[in-house]
């Protein structure tokens, strides 16, 4: 039996252990038992600002130290047009690094082919945050760290083909984390993983997908916060489109063909 030091030694272990995430701000919700997520990283502080004014285009890899890029003149609208312009444009291959996307945002970032979003942040979510359009099948589309708010609808649009991923990333107050193209006018089989992600109230969906196309989402270790009435729906499977319609929603929840996670797997999408 441990000696009454002893215990009282680890008691107060615990409550410094304890101190100390909550003065980073964290919860201890955001652990998940048995396994060995990330802690959701503070925003970070901008190292300068740049108004962009006409889109840029990114090649090969491109790491901007931290800056702060902000649409001006007419990429400064900040409204929900679909068809704005980018505030970047990234060639197939290209990898984008260490950027904030401040406001207004317009339609925030596009991948015309296979892309690298790492720790990448957008502050105040325009149109979308950054919207994947490679026509190839082996297109792969990735986005590790960084996170979004201020989403009024889709946070990663996937209108191309390929497979997209998202690990180690933070969302909060959005419509959408992840949304297949309901009704392109060239529409493609998707696949998506969502992993290692922490999801803050309001929300409505973190995956929306594409049944009849044959669009599949796999999702684990996902963290949802201030959502105890359960209202973000973790996967939904929609009925999509090539003439414009707005689709159908013709599911929700794991069916193990389309939207896959396991039982295991849906009681770590732990709402707190």
């Amino acid at each position: 039996m441990a000696s009454t030091a002893h215990r009282s030694h680890r008691l107060a272990m615990r409550r410094t252990a304890i101190a100390a995430t909550a003065a980073l701000g964290l919860s201890i919700d955001m652990f998940t038992i048995g396994a060995a997520p990330a802690q959701a990283a503070s925003w970070p502080t901008p190292t300068g600002s740049q108004a962009v004014t006409k889109t840029i285009g990114v090649s090969g890899t491109e790491d901007y130290g931290m800056v702060r890029l902000y649409g001006s003149g007419d990429l400064g609208t900040g409204g929900q047009d679909e068809d704005q312009a980018p505030l970047l444009e990234l060639a197939d291959g290209a990898v984008l690094k260490n950027v904030i996307i401040g406001a207004p945002a317009a339609d925030g970032i596009h991948c015309l082919g296979s892309c690298t979003l790492q720790n990448v942040w957008w502050e105040d979510v325009g149109e979308d945050a950054a919207a994947f359009k490679g026509p190839s099948s082996s297109a792969v589309y990735t986005v590790t760290g960084g996170g979004a708010r201020k989403a009024s609808d889709k946070v990663f649009p996937f209108n191309g083909a390929g497979t997209l991923r998202v690990t180690q990333f933070q969302v909060e107050d959005f419509g959408k984390l992840v949304r297949s193209c309901g009704n392109c006018k060239t529409q493609y089989r998707r696949t998506i993983f969502v992993s290692d992600v922490d999801v803050a109230a309001p929300g409505k969906a973190i995956v929306g997908i594409n049944q009849n196309y044959g669009d599949t989402a796999t999702l684990s270790r996902i963290r949802i916060h201030g959502d105890s009435s359960k209202k973000i729906k973790p996967c939904v499977r929609y009925e999509g489109n090539d003439d414009g319609d707005e689709p159908a929603e013709i599911g929700s929840g794991p069916d193990g063909t389309y939207c896959r996670y396991s039982s295991s797997d849906q009681l770590r999408l732990t709402h707190r």
